[in-house]
């Protein structure tokens, strides 16, 4: 085994498809497919215990080199308000003197038993600890909200010297994604216009993940035989307002309220608020048209021939997505999540609920299990 090779990644930053992309990287050096996959381990810091994460960073690779093991949210249970929730108590206030002393000195227990795990960690694991991070404004400059520069990990991190490497991974600004998304298109084996490239950022802004799926899906219908141009742009790729009501409803159904949470925003950072709430309130009826042929016997090709938008029949595209979503969800749960909605819309009408407070309802209701 080669000395000096890090045994701990901690990748953080807002530019998921640059994190998988390094993940992917590194799965790639550990050669046969196959045997990678079976030492390849994939956690989630919300779910898995303490002896689960020590069983499979300490486990032996199985005729490889290392083993690659994948902790997202690594830091999920190892803060004070994470700790007050899994007590019980929704607020800091809740707390008396002595029990938050008892809490604040649970987290710090926790904390000193992954640092020694990582300080323990043989030249046969990696593990890649993930971590959603985002840039604020303090104090007049930018700065990283979790990832500090005082943070225990990364004070951890510096003293560990070459056995950790911190990367950083940033969206991309947007003045920058139509040379991003040439740059991909060359990568997967195809051309992009300039002219394509500005179309497609205007449409999906810097949403890098789904910026590549739909260069994939754009150059497949070229089939490598010509550039992609603006017409096929135009045809295939829905505008960012609907990308990311599909990715909201996607966190919904899987019951995520921090991430719904976060396609909101990204919502509200791209469209007003009174159309933020009728693209939703659109997504919702879609799905239940959806539903309803789903529940009837048909499929795919039928919901693009009789569901219907206010521009006319929907394309595959959107049809497919729908599908996908509409399985996720009753017949019941639509009706009663449509007309959840409809309440809201009076209420906002009549002054009796703000936007952000119905929003927010909402998704407190739908993300509850």
């Amino acid at each position: 085994m080669p000395e000096g090779k890090p045994v701990v990644y901690i990748l953080h930053g807002d530019d998921d498809f640059a994190i998988n992309q390094f993940i992917a990287e590194l799965i790639g050096r550990m050669g046969d497919p196959s045997l990678a996959s079976l030492n390849l381990t994939r956690l989630d810091g919300r779910l898995a215990s303490e002896d689960e994460i020590r069983t499979a960073v300490l486990s032996m690779p199985f005729l490889t080199e290392r083993r690659l093991v994948v902790l997202t949210n690594p830091l999920a249970k190892m803060s004070v308000k994470s700790s007050q929730a899994n007590a019980g108590s929704d607020e800091e206030t809740d707390l008396s003197p002595d029990e938050a002393a008892s809490q604040s000195a649970i987290v710090k227990k926790q904390r000193e038993h992954f640092v020694a795990l990582l300080d323990s960690l043989p030249q046969t694991t990696a593990l890649v600890l993930v971590i959603d991070d985002a840039l604020v404004r303090r104090k007049g400059q930018w700065a990283w909200e979790t990832l500090t520069p005082t943070h225990w990990l990364s004070r951890w991190a510096t003293q560990a010297g070459g056995r950790a490497l911190t990367r950083e991974f940033l969206l991309p600004r947007i003045e920058d994604i139509p040379g991003w998304i040439r740059k991909q298109a060359q990568a997967q084996g195809g051309q992009i216009s300039p002219q394509a490239a500005r179309a497609l950022a205007e449409h999906l802004g810097n949403d890098t993940q789904s910026i590549s799926m739909e260069i994939t899906k754009l150059l497949t219908y070229v089939n490598g035989k010509r550039t992609v141009e603006v017409e096929d742009v135009e045809l295939l790729t829905a505008r960012l307002g609907l990308v990311n009501v599909f990715n909201m409803v996607d966190a919904l159904a899987d019951r995520n309220a921090q991430k719904t949470l976060k396609q909101l925003t990204l919502l509200l950072e791209s469209s007003e608020p009174q159309q933020v709430f009728g693209m939703i309130v659109r997504q919702f009826r879609l799905l239940l048209q959806a539903r309803e042929v789903l529940d009837e016997g048909g499929g795919e090709a039928q919901i693009a021939a009789e569901v219907i938008d206010q521009k006319g029949k929907v394309n595959p595209y959107v049809a497919g997505k729908l599908v996908t979503q509409a399985k996720h969800f009753s017949l019941d749960s639509l009706v009663a999540i449509y007309r959840r909605l409809l309440d809201f819309d009076l209420g906002m009408k009549t002054s009796q609920i703000t936007l952000e407070l119905a929003m927010d309802t909402l998704v407190a209701e739908l993300t509850q299990t």
